[in-house]
């Protein structure tokens, strides 16, 4: 075999490897669109620098890698496949259940390429949902995600808890800003229903927004804290994946 011929397929070689390394990282960040067209490109050079060699022990190895990426690379097309599709899954929270904090309600959806959330909740107003949504927000934060930015649709204390409630929301605002989040505030007095879109394609609607805990029985008592420790009062989940979940 000629100098030139090896140098060939040695580049074939080396380009396949940096191409299903990058597939790879891809792989694990969940950019799975983006991964399996470099699977399938790198799978491409790999059967190239195959085709080219005469050595057997090099058909074998390559042989090797491209069925091994060939797996995942189909195993990712039928993931995409099934996000194409909507899905929908219901959790019911029974009266007092407890062990239903935001981290174990959120956490399965909150992957690492989410960077905007919406949240649409009427009752942001007094103290204590005031504190659900801080709450909310550090969890994104605390979150394997790298949320830039959240929308509150919510809608004005009625009552003489406005200025409160304008307060709260602005040092919320701030103390965002400090951790490079933007929140951006909309008010609605039409707003009815209470859900939180992620854009990996993840919707939340929760029968009682951020606000199922019941009031703790007392400012020391268990539970007062750690909302996993906190009964709920009862309300239904809908978990819905859909490829779109900004309103147009």
């Amino acid at each position: 075999m000629s100098r030139a011929r090896n140098d060939g397929i040695a580049a074939l070689e080396r380009a396949g490897a940096e191409t299903l390394k990058r597939a790879v990282q891809l792989d694990e960040a969940s950019r799975f669109q983006e991964s399996l067209v470099c699977y399938q490109e790198g799978i491409d050079l790999l059967l190239q620098a195959r085709k080219a060699t005469t050595d057997e022990a090099k058909k074998h190895r390559y042989q090797q890698k491209i069925s091994e990426y060939l797996t995942r690379a189909e195993e990712i097309k039928e993931h995409i496949k099934k996000q194409d599709s909507k899905y929908h899954k219901q959790i019911r929270i029974e009266e007092n259940a407890t062990g239903f904090g935001y981290e174990k309600l959120f956490h399965e959806y909150l992957t690492e390429n989410v960077s905007e959330v919406w949240v649409e909740d009427p009752y942001i107003r007094q103290v204590h949902q005031l504190y659900n949504f801080l709450r909310f927000c550090e969890m994104l934060i605390k979150g394997p995600c790298k949320v830039k930015t959240i929308h509150l649709l919510t809608s004005y204390d009625e009552g003489s808890g406005r200025s409160q409630q304008m307060s709260a929301l602005e040092e919320i605002k701030q103390s965002l800003r400090n951790y490079g989040v933007t929140l951006n505030i909309n008010f609605s007095s039409s707003i009815h229903d209470r859900e939180i879109r992620f854009n990996n394609g993840w919707m939340i609607k929760i029968g009682r927004g951020l606000d199922y805990f019941k009031k703790p029985k007392g400012l020391f008592s268990i539970g007062y804290c750690d909302f996993d420790l906190r009964p709920c009062r009862e309300t239904t989940v809908d978990v819905i994946l859909t490829k779109h979940t900004k309103k147009t």
